[in-house]
């Protein structure tokens, strides 16, 4: 039953070969595999003797019958039915060290891939992620990666065990009887046509099936999200939402059914084969025994070992498709491998001076990259890869803010101002010009010193599904709970955490969606205070929220604020009104600058902002 089930998942593969692979794919498989070589050296050692000792038995099977009918001493029968036991018990113990084996070597080679593709991604630009399915990735860290790894264990254990008991069966039942050997391999065909037919059937069903729970599942992980759920519910679809989904769960289960069926009469027709052929040999080797041309325990063994050479001949028939299959795995993962991060760490970084930090912007020009030097086209659901190079969105923008002012970035929608917020903490890397931090330019400095120096908070607040504590340590992973607490209190969230049962071990759920707009915004200030950046980015923080919830906001951000450089993108009224320089930006140019009074008495497009989306904000205290 299990050698049928073996063969059948390989004939299945079978019916969707693989068309080819990069070439260095093999040489780049072996140094991945370098490291683990010893185990795999003693794996294929105790994968050749259990296939010698899977071949032997039946042929001591043989002597046992042979010898009971001769009417040997039964000390003889007794030695040959030890040898077998502990044949048997060595077999037993080979399996066990042997799965020992594979499973260090599959599961190392699965960390060492699985790592190896996080650290990189980790490296990817921001606009690798606002391109690329979420599940397409983690698909290539999980799937990909585990059918990577049976490279090493199930094809290559697979491969060396069928060629050995091959060539071993073939050779005794050559030895015991060539007429035998040669009629049993006539039924071969028989044998393996069922497998192809059956398989290329199941290939097409379960690709069918992958395709409808991907569906299902992308719909279960749009839809389970706190927002949207949301969606669902304010627009009043959760009927229809509950039979579209009704619709793809039928699918698949027609499908299980046939899929159930088709294995069913693929391992009946497999093991019906498998009879007539045992048959077979019964019939022509009792002939023979009848002639006095065999002995009665060589049919008994040309029995036995008939199943250990008709199984390796079918699963050698796909080694290709086995091999093939599991290597284009190994190809996937090399994929996303070989994107380039665009944005690298020089080899001699410098640091950034001790005191306080200006900033500046020297004819900075920048225009976001094409897709394809930093996506896949798989990742992304597409057929091919956006080649176009964007239009350049900042053109010569200069200003310096000097330490521990702030500056304010306004302006309409699209006119560059979080553009300039994304290349300050270098999400993304200037095309000309430069950004300094003290006089240091950011492409200089290594990646740790500026996410010390630089810290930003965005307008969506962004938390993981995880504790308070554990929201805030991100930071500052060796933060004490007074650290904790003091950020907390200067946020203005001291009490409400305080009040919470579980205080700082309290979950904020997915994104943070437990906490409402104002506390989840607080909370990320909190975490920025505990990073305690020399220079402040805050992107809209307070875009999105309510009156009352802004004034909390407001509150922390003028404690996050104190003695440090800030640049603010579109801030409130107050926040503006206090800056040392104004920046309005249009169409990704500086066109006035100055503070809040000198502006409105320019009257020009600041002073049109002014009035149009300030005019009714509430003044400053």
């Amino acid at each position: 039953m299990d050698n049928s089930w073996s063969l059948m998942n390989s004939a299945m593969r079978a019916g969707d070969v693989p068309r080819g692979l990069t070439r260095g794919t093999v040489g780049r498989v072996a140094r991945f595999a370098k490291p683990h070589w010893r185990r795999l050296v003693v794996f294929l050692g105790l994968t050749v003797i259990s296939a010698v000792l899977a071949v032997t038995t039946p042929v001591l099977a043989g002597k046992v019958v042979d010898a009971i009918i001769g009417h040997r001493e039964v000390s003889t029968v007794i030695w040959l039915a030890v040898v077998i036991a502990l044949l048997a018990v060595a077999d037993s113990g080979l399996g066990l060290a042997e799965r020992w084996q594979s499973a260090r070597i599959g599961e190392g080679l699965i960390y060492d891939l699985r790592r190896a593709v996080f650290e990189h991604v980790q490296r990817m630009p921001v606009a690798f992620f606002t391109r690329t399915r979420t599940g397409a990735l983690v698909s290539r860290l999980n799937n990909d990666v585990i059918g990577a790894q049976r490279t090493f264990t199930a094809t290559l254990s697979g491969l060396v065990t069928n060629v050995i008991q091959l060539v071993l069966s073939l050779v005794v039942m050559v030895t015991l009887s060539w007429q035998v050997t040669l009629f049993a391999l006539v039924l071969l065909p028989i044998f393996v046509l069922p497998a192809r037919r059956m398989g290329k059937r199941m290939a097409d069903l379960q690709r069918s099936s992958a395709n409808l729970n991907a569906g299902m599942t992308t719909q279960m992980t749009e839809r389970f999200s706190a927002p949207g759920a949301t969606l669902v519910k304010l627009f009043g679809r959760p009927v229809s939402e509950a039979e579209e989904f009704g619709v793809r769960a039928a699918q698949v289960r027609d499908i299980g059914v046939r899929s159930a069926m088709l294995t069913r009469w693929f391992m009946t027709s497999l093991t019906l084969v498998s009879a007539l052929a045992q048959a077979l040999v019964y019939g022509l080797g009792g002939w023979l025994a009848l002639r006095g041309q065999l002995q009665p325990g060589t049919v008994v063994a040309l029995a036995l070992l008939l199943t250990r050479l008709y199984a390796p001949l079918t699963a050698l028939a796909n080694v290709r498709v086995d091999v093939m299959t599991a290597l284009v795995s190994f190809e996937r993962v090399f994929e996303v491998l070989d994107i380039k991060p665009m944005i690298t760490e020089l080899p001699d970084t410098k640091t950034v001076p001790d005191g306080p930090v200006s900033v500046e912007f020297d004819d900075v020009r920048f225009g976001y990259p094409a897709a394809d030097r930093f996506s896949l086209a798989s990742l992304e659901d597409v057929s091919t890869l956006d080649h176009r190079v964007g239009e350049e969105v900042l053109h010569g923008v200069s200003f310096r803010a000097e330490a521990g002012q702030l500056i304010a970035l306004v302006g309409s929608s699209g006119a560059g101002k979080s553009t300039i917020g994304t290349l300050l903490p270098r999400l993304y890397d200037v095309d000309s010009g430069a950004i300094r931090l003290a006089g240091v330019d950011v492409r200089e400095l290594s990646f740790e010193t500026l996410r010390e120096t630089v810290g930003v908070v965005t307008q969506d607040g962004h938390l993981f599904h995880d504790t308070i504590r554990a929201n805030l340590a991100y930071a500052q992973p060796g933060a004490s709970d007074a650290d904790l607490w003091h950020a907390l209190e200067q946020a203005r969230l001291g009490e409400l955490v305080h009040e919470l049962p579980d205080g700082l071990e309290t979950l904020v759920g997915e994104r943070g969606y437990r906490l409402s707009g104002g506390e989840r915004q607080r909370l990320t200030i909190a975490r920025l205070l505990l990073a305690q950046p020399k220079v402040i980015l805050l992107d809209e923080a307070t875009a999105h929220l309510d009156s009352e919830s802004e004034a909390a906001v407001g509150e922390a951000l003028a404690t996050a604020l104190e003695g440090r450089t800030a640049l603010v993108i579109a801030h409130r009224l107050s926040t503006i009104r206090a800056a040392d320089q104004i920046l309005v930006l249009e169409y990704g140019t500086i066109v006035e600058r100055g503070d809040h009074e000198t502006l409105l008495a320019a009257d020009g497009r600041y002073a049109s902002l002014y009035r149009t989306q300030f005019a009714e904000e509430p003044s400053p205290a």
